[in-house]
């Protein structure tokens, strides 16, 4: 099937997609910043730049995207119906990416958690419940 848009107009809605400030990371973002928790953004010296960074808990969270990130079983990580040998490569080398991130930044003795898109979206206090966990696990190291 033949693209919908010229390619102008493809290029500027790929254009919009972005890898900072998403509407989920500044949900999140919101969520612990009343809750009291200071955070640093986007760290490029940690593996993966994480999009939210407790530094005194040594806890990185990573927001994905549920169709980006490929989220198992999950109704937002759909599979386009064109091009399936590009988008299934490129898919599985950005699970691979986001593994090799998280083991990474736990060999720096860091705790790293991924909230999912979808998760925050149906029930953002247990996320918020789920990072506080960690940090409050990270402090009795």
């Amino acid at each position: 099937m033949a693209d919908v848009h010229s390619p102008a107009q493809r290029s500027f809605n790929m254009s919009r997609i972005r890898g900072k400030d998403t509407v989920p990371e500044l949900r999140l973002r919101s969520l612990l910043h009343r809750a009291g928790h200071r955070f640093r953004l986007h760290r490029k010296d940690l593996p993966g730049r994480p999009d939210i960074v407790l530094p005194g808990a040594k806890v990185a969270v990573y927001v994905h995207g549920c169709y980006w990130h490929r989220h198992e079983g999950c109704r937002l990580s759909t599979m386009p119906s064109s091009s399936v040998d590009f988008w299934r490569a490129k898919f599985e080398r950005t699970v691979e990416r986001d593994q090799e991130n998280i083991q990474a930044l736990k060999v720096a003795g860091w705790t790293p958690v991924v909230i999912w898109e979808c998760e925050l979206r149906a029930d953002p206090q247990a996320t918020l419940h789920r990072i506080q966990k960690a940090i409050g696990s990270s402090k009795t190291r």
